[in-house]
């Protein structure tokens, strides 16, 4: 079972023997993603998935959460600060703030929102301007 979940996260078989030291910070990433879904979840809690990793590692680590999520019938609950992970993997975003949430929708709904911190998150100066563009 272990060795089933290694490989459907995308890490080589030769990765289960080896100490935490020995691996990326992409592959630690995937090896604990493995192992929250060894029991075979409903529900998957991923907090900052991405932090830490390099552009493109993080690119595939959203990719293989959709995947995963699609396939196998996952509910994925996501804490992250990461736009490009928003917008790639997150149908649904609860953005919290003021001690509540101050506005939950699709990412559609976080772009149209007049919310202050919301616009300014979604349509400020480092929101994904060419995404933005296509949207309108």
């Amino acid at each position: 079972l272990a060795m089933l979940k290694i490989e459907l996260v995308g890490l080589p078989t030769d990765a289960a023997q080896k100490f935490p030291s020995e691996l990326s910070g992409g592959m630690i990433k995937r090896a604990a993603l493995a192992r929250a879904l060894a029991l075979d979840p409903d529900i998957v809690f991923l907090d900052e998935p991405t932090s830490g990793l390099d552009p493109i590692s993080a690119a595939e680590f959203d990719e293989l959460v959709v995947k995963l999520r699609d396939t196998m019938d996952l509910t994925v609950y996501m804490v992250t600060h990461d736009l490009d992970t928003l917008f790639t993997a997150c149908d649904h975003v609860a953005v919290l703030g003021k001690k509540r949430v101050l506005v939950e929708g699709t990412i559609d709904d976080m772009l149209k929102s007049d919310e202050p911190w919301v616009k300014s998150y979604f349509r400020g100066k480092r929101a994904r301007q060419l995404d933005l563009a296509a949207r309108a």
